[in-house]
């Protein structure tokens, strides 16, 4: 796929975006260990449905550059959406960023026509560990302390990818090999991403004032924090739908991108249309 990039600086560091196609705008948000590149099959089904698709790095991942300064996660999102003219947009995140994007959507609610959370977090919601998450979180730590870059990457690869207790043949060997090769420059020592304020009060505290359309998907083989997560999500926001993919992990758009834009269009389709 050839698209042309856009650059916007914003306070210590710049912001890499792509935007595509016309109609109701949708930003797209991916998780910590990929960049905008993970949505490269699922950006062409939301085109071919008639909407437009805005997918940036965030800061640190990708093209994005970063200092090591304080900035707001949320405020990045409102630059890519202003940076491309969009008053209001639907928003879809996975992993980390589902977590920024609700976190968004709870802090500005008018510039969210409606939210789709994938696998993500939930600021200020924490669960305990299970045994099994224990033993991977050791590994990773240990990689870590030996500075040991692409062992620490192949751990997430385990975790995120494959799922917990899933045979590495779960999926296609490109899909691991593509995560890894991304992850591994991403949990390098040197890799800055900058230093995030997170929102205060976190959204954990704030899910009952939601308003915006929000869908909650989960990939049934994803961690037990995703699904602890998912399930407070979604009984918590008044409104809120939950769809659980099966034989699927923690990337599902990349994972089941034909799957995933169909449950977004759906969702979407309904709605009053926005720009």
């Amino acid at each position: 796929m050839v698209t042309t990039s856009h650059t916007i600086d914003v306070p210590g560091g710049r912001l890499v975006y792509e935007d595509e196609g016309s109609g109701p705008p949708i930003l797209l948000v991916h998780s910590a260990l990929v960049n905008r590149r993970s949505w490269d099959d699922v950006t062409p089904l939301l085109l071919e449905a008639g909407y437009r698709v805005i997918r940036h790095d965030m800061r640190g991942f990708g093209e994005s550059t970063a200092e090591d300064v304080e900035f707001s996660p949320r405020d990045d999102i409102r630059a890519v959406l202003d940076a491309a003219g969009a008053g209001r947009a639907a928003v879809v995140g996975n992993s980390m960023g589902g977590m920024h994007a609700l976190d968004a959507v709870v802090e500005t609610p008018d510039r969210f026509a409606a939210l789709v959370w994938v696998c993500g977090g939930i600021s200020g919601f924490e669960v305990p560990n299970t045994p099994e998450e224990d033993a991977i979180e050791a590994e990773m730590e240990a990689a870590n302390a030996a500075g040991d870059a692409d062992a620490e990457a192949w751990v997430d690869v385990r975790l995120w990818v494959d799922g917990i207790g899933q045979p590495p043949t779960r999926v296609p060997a490109s899909l691991r090999q593509a995560v890894f090769e991304t992850d591994r420059l991403l949990v390098r020592a040197d890799r800055v991403f900058g230093r995030r304020i997170p929102l205060d009060p976190p959204a954990n505290d704030r899910l009952a004032t939601v308003r915006t359309p929000t869908l909650v998907v989960l990939g049934a083989l994803d961690a037990p924090s995703a699904h602890a997560s998912a399930a407070r999500l979604a009984s918590a926001v008044p409104g809120a739908r939950q769809v659980t993919v099966p034989d699927v992990a923690h990337l599902v758009g990349m994972e089941a991108p034909d799957r995933l834009a169909e449950l977004i269009v759906e969702f979407l389709a309904p709605l009053p249309r926005w720009s």
